[in-house]
């Protein structure tokens, strides 16, 4: 079966994880988000896959190759152009992208899943896909119940007694709101709904193709079945996602890395005496990390490989990147650390510790010569 994956998008809202990456390549525990997709796909059968790139499109490119590492076919859509040498991406619009690759190869010739690369899910999609197939239904959306008070987050859907979808909502207030089910951006299609996108133009799917299905009356279903979602929106979701799945909310993904004590995972190569640290799982350390003696981690905690933790540093539920340099000072409490960027969990940048952190700049110097800090 043939799927899409929305991947063009630049994650401005996830800054500063996309200054250097694009979304769909942002770690979590430890691999690209879009990697679990592609995981997903696989399981179901869904084994042509192409994706729509352009924010640092070799970097996807790059790591999913052709995808035979998990058993599927990747082929990719580059959105923007060359100036003077210089890659310039320019995207399109979700339903733009969709319309360029029919044009060009006809892709979108059976039913098709559209889903976008930032989200992790364990949505049985065979099960989905049947009810699509059931309903009779040219489009379907998978939708996701969410508590009323929350409904001013999403993009809500409206349907019937027999799941026809009649409207949307977006962001509506809690008292407008005429539905707790909300878009989850997966959605099946049929070549029909492809033939509806305008070719050459930046074009959208939540804002024009859906509310055009639901304008020419096609058969458009809900389907609302129970799964976990987890959507990487905003910095503060990929701060959480982590601290959700390090909890294990999520049974089908395993922390890497050996268990060396119960809820303390290590990778390879982890310099610490773990009888010298305050420590309170759940905890991982990334390979070739250095924490000494006189540290406090209570986690969720994540290391990546590379760091250096001195005696006397305190980290509480918060993510540190590779090569990260943490002083005797440092205080690290539901925060992300990038390097020398210190920002809390909303995405706000905290300067109080800044001196004490850094990048672990000279791996040469067995005392770690460090830049400035």
């Amino acid at each position: 079966m043939k799927a899409m994956i929305l991947a063009a998008g630049k994650g401005t809202r996830v800054q500063p994880l996309t200054h250097r990456l694009p979304k769909p390549m942002i770690p979590v525990i430890g691999k690209p988000v879009m990697e679990y997709l592609i995981e997903e796909l696989a399981k179901h059968g869904f084994n042509e896959i192409m994706i729509n790139v352009s924010h640092q499109a070799h970097r996807i490119e790059e790591y999913f190759g052709d995808g035979r590492r998990w058993g599927v076919d990747i082929g990719y859509s580059f959105e923007g152009y060359i100036d003077d040498g210089e890659v310039v991406a320019e995207p399109i619009g979700s339903a733009g992208g969709i319309k360029r690759i029919q044009e060009f190869g006809h892709f979108f010739d059976d039913t098709t899943l559209v889903v976008c690369g930032d989200a992790i899910i364990d949505l049985d999609l065979t099960a989905a896909v049947r009810k699509h197939w059931q309903a009779g239904a040219k489009a379907s959306i998978v939708t996701y119940e969410v508590a009323k008070e929350k409904v001013t987050d999403y993009g809500v859907v409206v349907c019937d007694d027999d799941g026809q979808i009649t409207s949307f909502q977006e962001k509506p207030s809690v008292d407008e709101a005429q539905s707790n089910l909300v878009n989850t951006g997966i959605y099946f299609f049929e070549p029909e709904i492809v033939d509806l996108i305008p070719s050459g133009v930046a074009y959208d799917i939540g804002s024009e193709l859906l509310p055009k299905v639901v304008e020419l009356g096609l058969p458009f279903k809900s389907i609302n079945l129970p799964f976990t979602w987890i959507d990487i929106g905003q910095l503060h979701d990929f701060w959480l996602t982590n601290q959700r799945l390090m909890r294990g909310e999520m049974r089908s993904i395993q922390m890497p890395g050996k268990e060396v004590r119960p809820q303390i995972w290590e990778g390879l190569n982890v310099s610490v005496d773990w009888d010298e640290v305050l420590v309170e799982g759940p905890v991982h350390v990334g390979s070739n990390t250095r924490i000494e003696p006189g540290c406090e981690l209570i986690g969720p905690v994540w290391l990546s490989h590379g760091c250096v933790i001195r005696s006397g540093a305190k980290i509480r539920h918060s993510l540190v990147f590779e090569h990260t340099y943490l002083g005797p000072a440092a205080k690290v409490e539901e925060a992300m650390v990038f390097g020398h960027r210190l920002v809390d969990k909303l995405g706000q940048r905290q300067d109080g510790a800044a001196e004490d952190i850094s990048w672990v700049a000279d791996a040469r110097d067995s005392q770690f010569k460090l830049g400035k800090r």
